[in-house]
């Protein structure tokens, strides 16, 4: 467990609640641009639980951008997999043949992916040796109890009795966020009664770098590529959205049953296949806060949306809230600003809450245009994805929104220094 700074140490600027990778690049953003900035990190989950994350997540070109500006990618290079060639389909779990109505090249740019796939214990263990370089403090296993907000500082309540102060709260706990509950904001939330399955699968023959995402009836399956282990065996990880009670059963059920659905929906092209490890499932929702700041406190990542992952767009959100929040933060400390006061943490609002918004709506839009099976909504749809694989410049649009490079992004999603 890293050192504890005690209230007696003087008031830190910014405490970060969340050690996940946003509220880690979040306190990394910072402490690099503004190394006279006192930075801390309180996380509630067990220390060393994070080494235990067998998933991996899609990093977009703009997040890979920002985490090569925050010294970051050399660790997380070796272990990354680039996205060659992305292609959509749609069509019934059952159907022999699966057209492809949708192909995208994976460039932005020469010898630029529009994403990669990167192992979730890699990305977080290269941000944490990064935060250590830079003297970011991180207490493990020690959750915020309670927090209260006065007109220089808040004073955070740690649930084993210890004090800290800071003249910025962030909160980066998630979905589920009690400190958002704790700070009174109000969120909009509903449930789709679905589960997102996760797993990572072995198989035979290489995936080259594809992508694939398959829209069945019951939502969308995805296949993204992995980097051979050094076993080298070729792997894939899988994200699959099923109705919550199916989902659960097949989780919880027997092996073999699980791995026959899994084989109908990702078919033979790669040879056999073997799932590695337990697959497990997530409730899937839409939540967006109504409010992303308050007085002395900030909401990031998750904690100010959870969507669909229709899009794989949820954790870049997350760097776009982390280097927007930091851009904001730096700004207004070199300034002589009260880097705390609602007037600044404002401006980090106007430029995120927007774009959130939108995604949260697109993403709900696309789930439920997908999710289904009605036949004429059916046709109607191929027709647009048909249409859009014929127009280039549509296509790129697109895989520039993904890449996350649209949009006046913040300069670390550029590549730059703030």
């Amino acid at each position: 467990m890293a050192r504890r700074r005690s209230a007696t140490e003087g008031a830190l600027d910014v405490l970060v609640a969340g050690a996940g990778y946003v509220g880690l690049a979040t306190a990394v953003s910072l402490k690099q641009a503004r190394p006279s900035l006192a930075v801390a990190v309180v996380d509630a989950a067990p220390e060393g639980v994070w080494k235990k994350d067998t998933r991996a997540s899609a990093i977009a070109a703009a997040a890979c951008r920002m985490l090569e500006q925050l010294n970051c990618w050399d660790g997380i290079s070796h272990e990354a997999q680039s996205i060659t060639e992305m292609i959509v389909t749609d069509s019934r779990t059952l159907d022999p043949v699966r057209p492809v109505f949708l192909t995208f090249s994976g460039a932005v740019g020469a010898g630029e992916p529009f994403a990669h796939m990167v192992a979730n214990k890699v990305l977080n263990g290269a941000l944490r040796r990064r935060a250590a370089a830079l003297g970011v403090d991180i207490i493990e296993g020690v959750a915020v109890s309670s927090f209260e907000t006065g007109p220089a500082v808040t004073t955070v309540h740690l649930a084993d009795g210890g004090v800290l102060r800071a003249r910025l709260l962030v909160a980066a706990d998630g979905v589920r966020s009690r400190l958002r509950d704790m700070a009174g904001i109000k969120t909009v939330t509903w449930d789709y009664g679905q589960s997102g399955i996760v797993c990572t699968v072995q198989h035979e023959r290489p995936h080259n770098g594809r992508a694939e995402e398959h829209f069945l009836a019951s939502g969308p399956f995805a296949i993204l590529p992995l980097k051979p282990g050094g076993d080298g065996k070729n792997r894939s990880s899988i994200v699959w959205t099923e109705r919550a009670e199916d989902a659960e059963k097949l989780v919880s059920g027997d092996e073999l049953v699980f791995e026959v659905e899994l084989e109908q929906r990702f078919g033979l092209k790669l040879g056999d296949i073997s799932v590695e490890g337990k697959p497990r499932a997530w409730p899937l929702g839409l939540t967006l806060a109504r409010a992303f700041v308050a007085p002395r406190f900030a909401l990031v990542g998750d904690a100010a949306h959870g969507i669909h992952p229709i899009a794989g767009q949820g954790l870049n959100l997350g760097f776009k809230d982390a280097a927007a929040l930091a851009e904001t933060i730096v700004e207004a400390d070199r300034l002589g600003q009260d880097i705390g006061a609602l007037d600044v943490l404002e401006r980090y609002q106007q430029w995120r809450r927007f774009d959130t918004v939108q995604m949260g709506i697109t993403t709900d839009v696309l789930n439920r245009l997908f999710s289904n099976d009605f036949a004429p909504l059916r046709q109607l749809r191929d027709i647009g994805l048909g249409l859009v694989d014929r127009m280039p410049r549509l296509k790129e649009f697109f895989i520039r929104q993904a890449s996350g490079l649209s949009d006046h992004p913040p300069r670390l999603l550029k590549g730059e220094a703030i």
